[in-house]
């Protein structure tokens, strides 16, 4: 009887998961269709391609080079040198809004268009649906920061020039190795880019305004960058969000330094687990069946 009934039991359960993994797979499919049906994200994304290639220009035609940059001495002579320049000037001021966009409205705009009790139909449940708009949150924002590394690298060493480097300690760095390292300062994005992103849809749930789910994480974002420079701060800095945004530094100098990228990794990974564990809390416990 004991093996009956598991086996029962068995038979029964795994027809559940697999519905709940199908119910799942719509969603994040639904959301992903919803994201590329979106104007904003549209624009977005060819912002992403197109941006990066003007900027490149117009700094690249400077008579004078931004010399109080760290690569920025360099930017208009080196192509490696540019990206860095363009890749510090993003991580301060524009990664954290960019992700911002989608993923401060993905959950807000369902309560301000009352369309939450369209979308929970029986083929998705309500966690479903926050992990689909999740993650489809989060692959957004890492297609945009391929997007926009790609264009700079490519812009920069196609107008510029892919003379070899010269590191932050006056170390010479070869062609070959300089384009590994810049990609990997710009791959070493994703983690902050991740932490905003789920910093964004906590904002989102919480306050169910899209302009406050937007806004609100690009405001956070200037204020931990105007609090990591100040000084007398060092044993709070290593915990913000923005200071992995700087751990890029350590692959330019000679010997290389990799600590500064996994404190970062880990720091970014406790936001994105804090953050969506409230988001997912708040929204579970919200009676929104009626919107």
């Amino acid at each position: 009887m004991t093996a009956t009934a598991t086996a029962a039991h068995r038979a029964v359960r795994a027809p559940a998961d697999d519905r709940s993994l199908a119910g799942l797979g719509a969603a994040i499919r639904w959301e992903t269709r919803k994201l590329r049906a979106q104007l904003r994200s549209k624009a977005l994304l060819l912002g992403a391609a197109l941006a990066p290639v003007a900027v490149v220009v117009v700094v690249g035609s400077q008579s004078r080079p931004p010399k109080d940059t760290l690569f920025g001495r360099f930017a208009t002579d080196n192509g490696f040198a540019m990206a860095l320049l363009v890749l510090g000037f993003a991580s301060q001021w524009l990664l954290p809004l960019v992700t911002a966009i989608v993923a401060g409205d993905i959950f807000a705009s369902e309560d301000q268009h009352g369309t939450w009790k369209t979308v929970l139909t029986r083929s998705a449940s309500q966690g479903q649906l926050f992990w689909a708009k999740t993650l489809a949150a989060m692959l957004f924002a890492v297609v945009v920061l391929a997007l926009l590394a790609a264009a700079t690298i490519g812009a920069s060493l196609l107008i510029v020039g892919h003379e070899p480097l010269t590191g932050l300690t006056g170390q010479t760095i070869t062609a070959g190795s300089g384009l590994q390292l810049v990609a990997a300062s710009w791959a070493s994005m994703v983690g902050p880019m991740l932490g905003f992103t789920s910093l964004a849809i906590l904002l989102s749930v919480w306050s169910r305004n899209p302009a406050v789910g937007v806004a609100a994480p690009v405001v956070i974002g200037m204020v931990m960058q105007l609090v990591g420079a100040l000084g007398g701060i060092e044993p709070i800095r290593p915990f913000l969000l923005t200071t992995p945004l700087e751990a890029w530094h350590g692959l330019m100098a000679q010997p290389r330094f990799t600590g500064p990228l996994i404190d970062g990794a880990l720091t970014c990974g406790v936001w994105c687990a804090v953050s969506l564990a409230i988001a997912f809390v708040l929204l579970r416990r919200r009676d929104i069946t009626g919107g």
